[in-house]
């Protein structure tokens, strides 16, 4: 009986000591202590080098129709609104042209920490145009007192359509994919929209009141740079820039251009 204790009592220590020498011991597995297969994708570099330029406006320019608005959309406004589709300036340049990096840029961005900010305001959207980054998050405000919704229109990334009540109400969404343009509208009242250029990268601008724009910190290379125009499509170029150099790079839209 001894014999047979002694035999029981061996068995079980040599089957302690297998398992705490395989990592039996606690929650851990063999496969937890691997070393990760997944590669990390190399970080894009920033460079010094600047391209900047102006948008122009070729032959006369439209002529617009004031929006219609309802009667609690048009308390807002003293004076006639007019449509954002194609915004002549002054100096006859164009406004809400997106430009960006369209071909050339390696490496991987992560996303900013600011977040990009879309208002509705006086029944129109705050700006008409903008970009952001995949994964970039995107603040959307409702400033008026009444009802708004807010429904993006993409074609590779996730849709998104929901209602936005109250004076105040602040929402977030992004998009995890490149995509230019995504088109946002408010079905409450038609003539609302916008659009999202939607880019991996930092290296994209949209064109202000003056009609120019700039991007800053690239990295030497050679690149294909876009300008999107709502109306009048796309414009490219091919550039080259070295470390610290700067380029000028003009656009050219009009009724000739129009898709």
């Amino acid at each position: 009986m001894k014999i047979i204790k002694l035999f029981i009592l061996s068995i079980f220590v040599s089957y302690l000591a297998i398992t705490l020498g395989c990592g039996g011991g606690g929650d851990s597995t063999s496969e937890d202590k691997a070393p990760s297969a997944t590669k990390t994708a190399s970080m894009g570099p920033a460079g010094t080098a600047t391209v900047s330029g102006t948008i122009n406006f070729t032959g006369e320019a439209p002529r617009m129709r004031p929006i219609k608005h309802d009667a609690e959309c048009a308390a807002f406004h003293e004076e006639r609104v007019y449509p954002q589709n194609v915004v002549v300036n002054d100096n006859n340049t164009l406004k809400y042209v997106f430009v960006y990096v369209k071909e050339g840029i390696s490496g991987s961005y992560d996303p900013p920490t600011e977040q990009a900010v879309i208002d509705q305001k006086g029944c129109s959207y705050h700006p008409h145009v903008f970009g952001v980054q995949t994964g970039q998050t995107i603040k959307i405000l409702n400033s008026d007192p009444l009802l708004h919704n807010i429904h993006a229109l993409p074609k590779i990334n996730r849709s998104f359509n929901f209602g936005m009540p109250k004076q105040g109400d602040v929402r977030e969404r992004s998009f995890k994919k490149a995509e230019v343009m995504v088109k946002i509208k408010c079905d409450v009242h038609p003539w609302m929209s916008a659009y999202c250029g939607v880019v991996d990268h930092p290296y994209f601008s949209v064109s202000g009141d003056d009609g120019t724009f700039t991007i800053k910190n690239l990295p030497a290379g050679e690149y294909v740079i876009e300008a999107w125009q709502e109306e009048y499509g796309t414009s490219t170029q091919s550039i080259t820039v070295g470390d610290g150099e700067s380029k000028t790079v003009n656009f050219a839209f009009g009724k000739e251009s129009a898709n």
